[in-house]
């Protein structure tokens, strides 16, 4: 009986051609608009080129130094750091946490779960985290998430320049996030970013906010090279399918804020990303924020069609081990035993951090917030925030290292700043 129920799940090929004709029509509207927030920007292949450029390390120093930033010095410490080997190594660091022990543990990076840390609001913090992580021995993490307003960071000495230079200097992968959402009054439905995690479509980008989304990004994609930005709503996630395979090299990945907290959200989101492959099989979307309320067994039932779909390498699960202490989940938040019991079986993982571990949190001072990624810096800055906001990013950095060694204790592998802990 259920294999004639599964057969009727059978798309048939006049569906495909139907969607292709829709793709294909001149006079569709909803296709000329996307193609010519496009067209703006040039042939595909001058879109990639001028990125290319954009991001090339040289190049960001120079823009760096034709502005007389101050972030320039932070970037030739940090390059004579990594050079010269200042960084603990992978190996070294499994002997400080496992002792005598190192012998006996074997390691399979096959499962090696990504060290993330959300959110470097600003690049201060970046050298403060490093100075650190030299001289406790601690890691530094694989993967960055941004939050910060980018029209803000643009006009900050350069700021958004330093991180990506940083980010290539360290070896590691990072997202940022437009500031074409819906907390900037678009969404009639939230009164600001108090009501962020709210109602009625969550953030959103509504009306025409997606293709101001799609203009947005490609700005900062050929200005700065900035390749990956994070992805809160179903139509600009389409937009991305569409811009990669038209061949822009483009990247996103999908904010916690989608909500998708079952295996079935999942398969809908991967059937649209291979639906939209282009023909060597790759997909902008390479990394898949779940829900705070996603169980161990969901990730390991969307983990099977993942693989099934020939995504396995390519869309990362990002799963958070620890939240802000306030203003986006019920606290107590601690998903790290959860992590260290799936992270043997499931590959391609990231283990984000946006908060200290409960039990610091509720001993700071001031606690950390996800409504300080909204607040301006001068505003911070007047009221004398900025060393809260920066001890903050330092217990995330914590709970970072805290993670990497549970793992470690456990015989499990991760991906820490690749050029600095080789």
């Amino acid at each position: 009986m259920s294999d004639n129920l599964r057969e009727r799940l059978r798309i048939a090929q006049g569906q495909f051609d139907e969607i292709n004709s829709l793709l294909l029509d001149p006079d569709s509207q909803v296709i000329n608009d996307f193609l010519a927030v496009v067209e703006k920007y040039g042939t595909v292949e001058e879109i990639n080129r001028q990125a290319k450029e954009a991001r090339h390390l040289p190049n960001l120093m120079a823009r760096l130094k034709e502005i007389d930033s101050p972030y320039l010095a932070d970037l030739e410490w940090l390059i004579e750091q990594r050079d010269q080997g200042a960084f603990i190594s992978i190996a070294d660091y499994r002997r400080k946490v496992l002792g005598d022990r190192v012998g006996e543990m074997e390691f399979n990076e096959d499962f090696a779960v990504t060290l993330e840390i959300s959110a470097l609001q600003y690049f201060p913090f970046l050298i403060a985290e490093a100075k650190q992580a030299i001289e406790q021995g601690e890691l530094m993490p694989g993967r960055y998430i941004r939050v910060r307003k980018m029209k803000e960071q643009e006009a900050d000495n350069g700021d958004i320049l330093a991180v990506a230079a940083a980010m290539q200097i360290v070896g590691a992968s990072y997202v940022e996030t437009l500031d074409t959402k819906g907390t900037d009054g678009s969404n009639v439905h939230l009164g600001g970013p108090e009501t962020i995690t709210g109602y009625f479509g969550g953030v959103g980008q509504p009306n025409e906010y997606a293709l101001k989304w799609l203009d947005e990004f490609l700005y900062y994609y050929t200005t700065y090279g900035i390749k990956q930005v994070l992805n809160i709503n179903p139509g600009t996630v389409f937009l991305g399918y569409m811009l990669h395979k038209l061949g822009v090299d483009n990247e996103f990945k999908i904010s916690v804020f989608m909500g998708n907290d079952n295996p079935y959200a999942a398969l809908w989101t991967l059937i649209g990303a291979k639906l939209f492959a282009r023909k060597d099989g790759t997909s902008p979307l390479i990394g898949f924020n779940w829900s705070n309320s996603v169980n161990n067994e969901t990730m390991e039932i969307t983990a099977q069609f993942r693989r099934a779909l020939g995504f396995e390498d390519v869309v990362r699960f990002e799963h958070h081990i620890t939240e802000t202490y306030k203003s986006i989940v019920r606290q107590p938040y601690d998903r790290l035993d959860e992590l260290v019991e799936i992270a043997d079986h499931v590959a391609n993982i990231s283990a984000k951090h946006e908060g200290a571990p409960p039990e610091i949190e509720e001993t700071r001072e001031h606690p950390s917030d996800i409504l300080e990624y909204f607040r301006d810096k001068s505003e911070i800055e007047e009221a004398g925030d900025m060393h809260f906001l920066e001890l903050n990013y330092l217990d995330k950095h914590g709970s970072v290292n805290r993670t990497a060694q549970a793992l470690t204790e456990n015989g499990l592998t991760f991906i820490a700043a690749r050029n600095l802990h080789r």
